[in-house]
């Protein structure tokens, strides 16, 4: 099964698969993504909270949780490893990518988890079936595995700045990476980590949310000189755009996302050292 599934595709198969609506926002939105949910959503679908299903031993945003929280939280919605599992969203960060990047991280069959190509928006101007229907989940009993490759620490990061052995790219706006903009979280200061590349992931989408086609994605990334031959690892604001690179970058060569899971929420906080 495809990394992306269309809308028409959802549709058919709406009773096949286990569809989780990952709408997340960034503080500064005023928006309510549980409560649109409870006003409209893809039929079948449940909500699955970012920030409630992130590690809360951690003072960063929605950060990887440890295995047995994942298990737990998957478990609570009904999930199998059997599952195909269908994300989408309707957030102007695309954080269906997030999800499926952690559903890959923690071990689930690359070929039994999607993100709907194209948002929330999309399916309803489609005149698509809609519900504000809370649907009861049954507890199962998932087991997960952590894939430690997929994910990079601040001491790999700095380690990096200075032995050059992947290419680090970031998917923030222009104007953050250059730090002519302030970042939307409190306490961060401006700019980006030395040396990498900047690729703000909303380049690599339609106006309809959907991903532009893999012609044009691999022309998007040499355009900003990043090597596709190369080792690459993806960071943003923290850790949510980074998974549209990765997405992006799955679909041109089919590798595994590498994300630094702290982002710029934590190497921003870095005071009175070297960055």
């Amino acid at each position: 099964m495809s990394k992306l599934v269309t809308t028409n595709w959802l549709q058919e198969n709406l009773s096949k698969v286990k569809i989780l609506d990952a709408t997340w926002c960034l503080p500064t939105s005023n928006r309510n993504p549980q409560k649109e949910f409870g006003m409209g959503h893809i039929k079948n679908s449940l909500f699955f909270d970012l920030d409630k299903f992130s590690n809360h031993k951690s003072d960063l945003p929605h950060m990887l949780p440890e295995v047995e929280d994942w298990e737990k939280n998957l478990s609570s919605l009904g999930i199998e490893n059997s599952d195909h599992v269908v994300i989408y969203d309707n957030s102007d960060v695309y954080s269906s990518c997030r999800v499926w990047y952690t559903f890959l991280y923690f071990g689930h069959k690359t070929n039994f988890v999607s993100v709907l190509d194209g948002n929330f928006d999309k399916w309803v101007k489609e005149g698509r079936p809609v519900s504000k229907n809370l649907i009861k989940t049954k507890i199962s009993n998932y087991d997960a595995k952590k894939n430690s490759f997929m994910v990079l620490n601040k001491t790999q990061i700095k380690e990096n700045i200075l032995k050059k052995k992947f290419q680090l790219v970031d998917a923030r706006s222009e104007k953050r990476f250059l730090g002519l903009q302030p970042e939307p979280r409190k306490g961060l200061s401006s700019g980006h980590i030395p040396g990498s590349k900047n690729l703000p992931f909303n380049l690599l989408l339609n106006k309809d949310r959907t991903f532009k086609k893999r012609a044009d994605l691999i022309s998007i990334f040499e355009k900003n000189k990043i090597s596709l031959d190369k080792d690459i690892a993806f960071t943003c604001g923290s850790g949510v755009t980074a998974c549209v690179l990765g997405m992006a970058n799955s679909l041109i060569n089919d590798k595994t996302p590498t994300i630094y899971d702290g982002s710029w929420s934590e190497y921003g906080l870095i005071k009175n050292e070297t960055k």
